[in-house]
């Protein structure tokens, strides 16, 4: 995940977990899972001392919100960097495209960039 035209969401949100709202910044990706279907989306939480201080490496259930959406999600895993991983399966927090007019435009505007 590290050019962020690959990512469908990149930038701030709000973490409401055990009784805290904690400002963010993310990179997630997801994905449409036809065997099930369900939407599946993961991502890194950038390193964030508050969110840290908070779950001290453990895993928690949490909301996710952003200008768009809001959606749970499941908060874990820190790697190295002390980014925890964010997943969630649902419909997620932010805009996807759901029709052919909205693939064809972000087709569009991509290929005048």
């Amino acid at each position: 995940m590290s050019d962020d035209h690959d990512l469908d969401y990149s930038g701030v949100g709000t973490l409401v977990c055990r009784g805290k709202e904690i400002a963010v910044r993310v990179k997630i990706k997801g994905y449409f899972q036809p065997l099930n279907g369900l939407y599946t989306w993961y991502g890194r939480i950038d390193k964030n001392d508050a969110l840290d201080a908070l779950l001290a490496g453990r895993r928690t259930v949490a909301v996710f919100v952003t200008p768009e959406g809001r959606a749970e999600c499941v908060v874990g895993d820190p790697d190295f960097w002390d980014r925890y991983r964010i997943t969630g399966t649902s419909r997620p927090p932010y805009h996807i495209p759901t029709t052919l007019e909205d693939v064809e435009s972000i087709a569009e505007s991509e290929h005048h960039s």
